[in-house]
């Protein structure tokens, strides 16, 4: 311990400060989603009893995947609270101040809650990034059979995107519990030319890429000669699974941020414009881990001065600063799933308000 304390170069009123910081954050998160388990549970416990959810389902699948999910999703804000309680506590006890008085001044003293809020901001990220989102699939299958079906994803209409260099295909409509797909065709084109087309009453999915294509007609074109060629059942192999298209609105939730990257990247290329959802949440993933910070300097600028208030008007203008901070990442966020503006814009856009609020109290925090 004194070996990493001196290669951080801590001090004791860093390892005070990093001890204040943690445990309020923690004590924050145990208290409030402690709250929300209880309200959770008051709200569906009627769902639990009607679908007949056992106990063991109901603990280990849903609320030990619930409160991780909702521990990170909310990171930010508990960062914000903890640095503003605990602050707020240390300057009406005039702690700051003697701090203050004995020549340390308030950049030297933020140290310790840059570093508190980087161990937070890691295990956040690492969390939120390749822990979560496996736990997710469990929470979400668990909501989707015991608590509202209404959410699962059965279907979807008017379908187009490319599977390979000039091949797109079509889908009238696709029923996922059957995995089968009607009124399909799929065009091949060589450059902007016309050289295939397929037509069928149906096609479904077995496993492993593999199709099996019912009343199928198809025709080929060589210049201004056609053939057409006409069957009952044709097994075909495409580069596609239901799920590429198929998408739920909580699919994004359940998907690590490699598989994110690597999803967004293959339905761009497929011409997939439904992936809006998928790019916030990569994106937020990383914003969240700045946002630590920027929230971090803002709770510590706004609290290490004693006000007349005293620490109740400081958590009140920290609610207020949270309640905004939360409106900015909705309207961003629906604005990019609406297509109006750019994912990485929507992620990143309370983090750069926020910035430029993190840089005014700076500025005005007693030294």
């Amino acid at each position: 311990m004194k070996r990493i304390d001196s290669l951080l170069g801590m001090r004791r009123l860093d390892r005070y400060i990093i001890k204040k910081f943690l445990g309020t954050y923690i004590f924050m998160i145990a208290l409030i989603i402690s709250i929300a388990v209880v309200f959770d549970i008051n709200e569906k416990i009627d769902k639990f009893m009607t679908n007949n959810a056992s106990l063991h389902d109901i603990i280990f699948h849903y609320y030990l995947n619930f409160i991780p999910f909702y521990t990170n999703l909310f990171s930010p804000l508990f960062v914000f609270l903890a640095v503003i309680f605990f602050t707020s506590k240390m300057a009406n006890n005039s702690e700051i101040t003697a701090i203050l008085s004995n020549g340390i001044g308030f950049k030297r003293l933020m140290k310790p809650y840059m570093i508190s809020a980087l161990v937070i901001a890691v295990f956040a990220f690492v969390f939120g990034s390749y822990v979560i989102p496996p736990a997710n699939a469990t929470r979400i299958e668990f909501e989707q059979t015991y608590i509202d079906p209404r959410k699962r994803k059965t279907g979807d209409m008017d379908i187009q995107f490319k599977v390979g260099p000039g091949t797109i295909v079509y889908f009238g409509n696709f029923d996922m519990p059957s995995k089968t797909g009607y009124n399909f065709s799929m065009d091949y084109f060589d450059s902007l030319q016309l050289m295939s087309r397929l037509t069928a009453r149906s096609i479904r999915y077995d496993s492993a890429f593999h199709w099996t294509i019912n009343d199928y007609q198809i025709r080929d074109f060589d210049g201004l000669k056609e053939t057409i060629t006409q069957g009952s059942s044709l097994d075909t192999i495409l580069q596609i699974v239901p799920n590429d298209f198929i998408i739920a609105n909580s699919d994004h939730q359940m998907m690590t941020s490699p598989q994110l990257r690597k999803y967004v990247k293959s339905q761009k290329e497929r011409g997939m414009g439904n992936i809006q959802s998928f790019q916030i949440e990569y994106h937020s993933r990383i914003a969240s881990v700045f946002s630590a910070f920027i929230l971090t300097i803002i709770g510590a600028s706004l609290s290490a001065r004693k006000v007349k208030g005293g620490m109740g008007l400081n958590i009140g203008i920290g609610l207020v600063l949270s309640m905004g901070y939360i409106l900015f990442m909705t309207v961003s966020s629906t604005f990019a799933v609406k297509g109006s503006m750019s994912p990485f814009v929507a992620a990143w856009i309370p983090n750069i308000i926020f910035l430029l609020i993190a840089m005014y109290l700076y500025k005005r925090a007693p030294n």
